[in-house]
């Protein structure tokens, strides 16, 4: 085993162990759903998360916008009629928007597909390394539902914080039942003070469904 692929496997060790309260909370909010309910993957990357929720018989909406990953996201779910797939990226404005690639992306496209984000200033991406991708207005997808989301999982690589806002002006938040939200600002040195910011504002809106401390 190379040191490369060895730094990898213990960081990702650590990550388990530091997450696995939400990981567990997670995987007994997904165990709770049942076909009658509504599930939203932001982030969907492989599908890992997606067939959790799918298992259940819920109807899951599932966004990847990363073709490579996508591609192995529609194999993976495709024996469950219940997941409604959207190659895009879940934005906070409707238009075509540049995703980086990570700067090891070309080593292995869907291992490192995973951290490919819209933020250009993630500090893991090549800024030089992008596809052009479609964005959905999240808050805007919500409201066309008007429905409860018993469990909303996203992962979007820095911009999940002007996405939760806005579904905080907005009122949505109240549709969702249960959040599980991954932030980024160790990568993104801007989006420290605004992340700290809306950490505060869930407390106060008592928006404390909406967890930020996802993996």
């Amino acid at each position: 085993m190379g040191i490369f692929t060895w730094l990898k496997n213990l960081d990702s060790a650590r990550r388990k162990a530091r997450y696995k309260a939400q990981t567990e909370a997670f995987e007994a909010a997904a165990a709770a759903l049942t076909p009658d309910d509504i599930a939203v993957d932001c982030g969907a990357n492989v599908g890992i998360y997606t067939e959790i929720m799918a298992r259940s018989g819920a109807t899951v909406y599932a966004f990847e916008p990363n073709p490579v990953a996508f591609a192995a996201l529609q194999e993976r779910v495709a024996d469950f009629p219940n997941v409604k797939l959207f190659q895009a990226a879940s934005t906070v404005k409707p238009g075509s928007f540049k995703l980086y690639s990570h700067r090891h992306a070309k080593r292995d496209p869907l291992l490192y597909s995973v951290s490919s984000s819209l933020i250009s200033a993630k500090s893991n991406v090549n800024q030089n390394d992008f596809f052009e991708v479609e964005g959905i207005v999240l808050s805007e997808f919500l409201q066309e539902l008007n429905r409860p989301v018993k469990l909303l999982k996203m992962d979007v690589e820095g911009a999940e914080i002007e996405i939760i806002n806005d579904l905080l002006d907005k009122g949505l938040h109240q549709q969702i039942v249960a959040g599980f939200v991954e932030v980024h600002d160790r990568r993104v040195k801007s989006l420290r003070e605004p992340t700290a910011a809306l950490r505060e504002r869930l407390e106060k809106e008592g928006a404390t469904q909406i967890t930020l401390d996802w993996r």
